[in-house]
């Protein structure tokens, strides 16, 4: 009887292909290598590895890198194979890497920062090197003469970086909370508009230039949609992790958000459907469901001889409401909700149970992420953290990129 040949089943979560151990710090970066079965990362060891597939399967170093300084951020470009890698020491260093990625021949130094670097962007139509870092500005430094073009200050530590090529605007994230648009010229810079939401740090952003979205992680544990391009300046609430969002990566052609959590958590959002922004919250002195006074409204407590009660906020019409008259959680995941959030008690009613089906998919990294980076051509995903592990996913069972570019894994 002849051997049937069955299909690899689709599971419903990413698969994991394969682990690259052998760093001695925590992964600040990693990336795949386009086309190639290869991996690069920057790890606090100090070292910049290059890692390619072999026949066993195993991803040995190719290139084995040690730097003078912990490598905190790293960029690739694979068509001219330039790497800059970001320094806790504020220095940004080139290399170029051969064409069978198994030497890497050092460029040039750029000091571009006085303290630990965050983000690093190059842009080729302009030869600027772009980076943030904790010395709390963005600079922009020319690779032909490795002079510096300008800098940006902040309030806060820059944390992390996005770049539009073709407005060359920049989005800088920072420890504040706030997220700043600047026009960048080539010695000057110009704030375009302040983008504040969150209610922690920006740990990471992600630009699609086609749409003209703006995504933000948070340690807020939140991410928000900024709709860069629409009149109506619509933003969008996503929360469903459990700690802060570390990594972001969103799919154009399938409309789906990927983000990683400290906790290990990956999420794949749908964003090709009609959501909802979560309202303002709004202000009052007393309930707007039973009009009881809150604690600090001194005059209405006295006139009723009643005790003040404490102000909450229903997450889905935004009013301010007691205790008493929020005594229900409901997730409602158009809103961007996908756990249970306090509501009052006359939106819980007009919530019916279609409308709190889930709208993202949640799965275990099983491991500290603090990076991730997508490979979407090949629905291929490359995560790392503290724990000093690298993990490779394949992730087209959860994102559909097999679908849309007609990849397959091996």
């Amino acid at each position: 009887m002849a051997a049937e040949i069955h299909s690899r089943p689709q599971s419903s979560r990413p698969v994991l292909l394969s682990k690259v151990e052998g760093h001695q710090d925590v992964v600040s970066a990693a990336l795949l290598i386009p086309k190639e079965d290869g991996v690069i990362t920057a790890s606090e060891d100090r070292t910049i590895r290059v890692w390619l597939k072999r026949d066993s399967g195993q991803y040995w170093p190719s290139i084995y890198h040690t730097m003078s300084s912990p490598c905190s951020a790293m960029a690739y470009h694979h068509d001219s194979r330039r790497i800059f890698v970001g320094q806790d020491n504020g220095a940004i260093m080139e290399f170029h890497i051969s064409e069978d990625f198994n030497k890497m021949n050092f460029v040039k130094t750029y000091p571009a920062h006085q303290n630990r670097v965050s983000a690093i962007t190059f842009c080729l139509t302009s030869e600027w090197v772009i980076s943030t870092g904790h010395d709390k500005c963005v600079s922009w430094m020319c690779t032909r003469s490795g002079s510096m073009l300008g800098r940006h200050y902040f309030t806060s530590w820059a944390s992390c970086l996005q770049y539009d090529y073709e407005t060359r605007y920049a989005f800088v994230g920072d420890y504040s909370g706030q997220i700043t648009l600047l026009k960048l010229e080539q010695n000057t810079c110009s704030i375009i508009t302040t983008l504040k939401g969150h209610e922690g740090s920006i740990t990471s952003l992600w630009w699609d230039p086609v749409q003209r979205l703006l995504f933000s992680g948070a340690s807020d544990h939140s991410i928000i949609m900024w709709d860069i391009g629409g009149r109506k300046g619509r933003t969008l609430l996503l929360q469903g992790h459990h700690d802060k969002v570390q990594a972001i990566c969103y799919i154009q052609l399938t409309r789906q958000l990927v983000s990683c959590s400290a906790d290990g958590g990956i999420a794949v959002w749908n964003m090709d459907i009609s959501r909802e922004e979560a309202p303002q919250w709004l202000e009052s002195d007393s309930c707007q469901k039973c009009e009881q006074p809150f604690f600090w409204n001194i005059k209405q407590m006295w006139d009723t001889k009643t005790l003040g009660l404490r102000q909450h906020h229903c997450r889905k019409c935004g009013q301010a409401v007691c205790g008493k008259c929020s005594t229900k959680r409901s997730s409602y995941p158009i809103m961007g909700f996908e756990f249970q959030v306090r509501v009052c008690d006359s939106c819980f009613e007009s919530i019916k149970d279609e409308d709190r089906t889930s709208l993202a998919t949640f799965h275990e990294g099983k491991h500290n992420i603090s990076h991730m980076s997508m490979d979407v051509s090949r629905g291929l995903m490359v995560t790392c953290g503290s724990d000093r592990i690298v993990k490779i996913w394949d992730m087209t069972p959860v994102v559909g990129c097999s679908l849309a570019t007609g990849f397959s894994s091996r």
